[in-house]
């Protein structure tokens, strides 16, 4: 199956290793994996600070990116519920540019959802001997409905311990521009979070989406708390062994 891999800025930008991950995962599962290079931000952080019109200018470089792509699959919940929930919307004023959107939000995945869902692969092999804790992020779970795919993979892992997450479906406090918008309510919830995890004892945490992990994992950081933050394609190619050099 031809995937073409939808990266998100902030993978693009500051975990690559998670955009590695992914593409060697999709391999590891048959698929033909190809990466447009036209493709650029999906609008959201415009479109959720109410700008509609340069989020659909900045949207329509992904309509045309990923126009012949068969399947599109990304890393990260939020971006796709961005795409899934909001571009048919975003461009109804334009009936072409709508269908468009519509196209692009009908084949378009969250990584563990289409590993799960669509490709039926849940098992990766390989071994991970540590105690893993899962925060479900809010766009992933409730936009898309991306709840058990995670821990079905997970659960796969040989010698991985998952333990649960006091408040696992409490908010990490990120929300992109709400984060800078509202910044001390931000980082009381990223505390809390913070707080959960640690009591939860798990060596890592785990989320599918590194805006989450990046929030929750600078307030651990800045503890000192010896929890190490991976996001689901990391510790599935790691446990693998299909990211050595990437990971090490």
């Amino acid at each position: 199956m031809k995937v073409s891999l939808f990266v998100t800025c902030i993978v693009d930008a500051a975990f690559p290793r998670v955009g590695i991950a992914t593409t060697r995962l999709l391999e590891a599962s048959g698929c033909e994996v190809d990466f447009p290079i036209g493709q650029t931000c999906c609008g959201q952080p415009a479109f959720n600070s109410g700008y509609a019109d340069e989020a659909r200018h900045v949207a329509r470089t992904l309509l045309e990116a990923f126009a012949d792509a068969d399947a599109v699959v990304s890393p990260s919940g939020s971006c796709v519920g961005m795409i899934r929930h909001y571009y048919p919307s975003l461009f109804a004023g334009d009936p072409a540019l709508a269908q468009a959107a519509q196209r692009l939000a009908d084949k378009t995945y969250e990584l563990s959802q289409f590993l799960v869902r669509h490709l039926e692969k849940v098992d990766f092999g390989g071994r991970f001997p540590h105690r893993v804790t899962f925060h479900p992020s809010c766009h992933g779970s409730r936009l898309l409905g991306v709840r058990d795919e995670p821990l079905e993979l997970l659960r796969h892992v040989r010698d991985l311990e998952l333990v649960d997450l006091p408040y696992a479906r409490d908010c990490c406090g990120f929300g992109g521009t709400f984060s800078v918008k509202m910044s001390e309510i931000s980082s009381s919830m990223a505390d809390e979070k913070a707080d959960n995890v640690v009591a939860s004892g798990a060596e890592v945490l785990v989320s599918t989406d590194m805006g989450c992990l990046m929030n929750i994992g600078g307030t651990l950081s800045r503890r000192g708390a010896r929890v190490r933050v991976m996001h689901l394609a990391e510790l599935l190619a790691e446990a693998a062994g299909l990211t050595e050099e990437v990971t090490a």
